[in-house]
């Protein structure tokens, strides 16, 4: 059985301003790479790990775009759902969205929890998992999100899951260690969301895979050093062999990345930087994120659960009626 991952691939219709090159057309690109790689190794499935568009609600006339080369597919795809294909990173709201209705009319697999599906091919049964993003993923025990049982039916479990899962604390905020989750009883795991992407960990008989994000959206140096990649993976005979193919749709840093308008506003950044830094001191507030300040809040006042997320599925409903404008 061979399988392709990729994540995160954020299609969208307009370019940031940090980038170069018209971005819509750089994706259609990898997209179209993607596309006959999967063919040309001829896999048995394609699995991505969620952030599949950019907002929600795309435009019609993009995701046909889009989807029009995913038709040349040969192999089913399996999605799931990160934080900005939802509103306001809730998931009650994906059948809202433009990735839940592309998945109920079948023109993709969608893996929600508690989605699972037993898929063979080679002579090999591979039990495979969906874990979407969910607001309290990162937050609430680890082991509720990122640890699963072995699948006794199949010969080999695998874990898909859009969730901040790092090998090293590299990045503030909510986060997961590969440490922490040594106990899952997948022998493989396949992790969106981190855009820089960790490669393959093999820890604990787990292997652990994260081959960054296919779209650059930022300007940050280890994004523009970073090589975009999607990861070749064969489960023959039960083991799990992995390998990372660069795309050659994809330039370099420099070539696409501009870096000038960071330069420029370095020092005011520096002054926000801790202008930020104070604030945060003062309030315990993680991050400028609605949801993430009421979580905070509720944690610190000790709010009822129950009106926690009440406060998050009206802060959704907001969102959605402004139109999922949300970073």
């Amino acid at each position: 059985m061979k399988l392709l991952f990729f994540t995160d691939s954020h299609l969208r219709g307009s370019s940031p301003i940090n980038r170069k090159d018209t971005l819509n057309k750089t994706l259609m690109a990898k997209l179209s790479e993607v596309v006959n790689l999967a063919n040309d190794y001829g896999v048995d499935f394609v699995l991505h790990g969620g952030d599949f568009f950019d907002t929600p609600n795309p435009a019609l006339s993009i995701v046909a775009d889009y989807l029009q080369v995913l038709q040349g597919l040969e192999a089913p795809l399996y999605v799931v759902a990160g934080n900005h294909d939802m509103y306001g990173g809730n998931m009650t709201t994906l059948s809202r969205s433009v990735l839940g209705f592309i998945g109920r009319m079948g023109i993709i697999n969608l893996l929600t929890e508690p989605d699972s599906i037993r898929l063979e091919a080679g002579g090999i049964r591979a039990y495979i998992k969906g874990s979407s993003y969910h607001l309290d993923m990162d937050r609430r025990p680890r082991h509720l999100d990122y640890v699963l049982d072995k699948d006794q039916e199949s010969d080999i479990t695998v874990h898909m899951i859009h969730g901040m899962l790092l090998a090293k604390q590299e990045i503030p905020g909510d986060h997961t260690l590969i440490d922490d989750v040594l106990d899952t009883g997948a022998e493989l795991v396949l992790a969106g969301h981190y855009h820089l992407g960790f490669g393959e960990i093999v820890r604990g008989g787990s292997h652990f895979v994260n081959p960054g994000a296919l779209v650059r959206l930022s300007n940050h140096v280890r994004e523009m050093e970073r090589q975009v990649k999607v990861a070749l993976i064969d489960l023959s005979g039960g083991g799990v062999s992995c390998q990372f193919i660069p795309l050659g749709t994809a330039g370099p840093g420099d070539e696409v990345l501009d870096r000038t308008r960071a330069e420029e506003m370095e020092m005011r950044l520096l002054a926000l930087d801790k202008f930020t830094r104070e604030v945060r001191e003062a309030t315990e507030l993680r991050r400028w994120d609605v949801a993430q300040i009421i979580n905070d809040v509720a944690q610190i006042q000790n709010i009822e659960e129950s009106v926690r997320r009440e406060a998050l599925r009206r802060i959704a409903l907001a969102e959605e009626a402004l139109g999922g404008q949300s970073g």
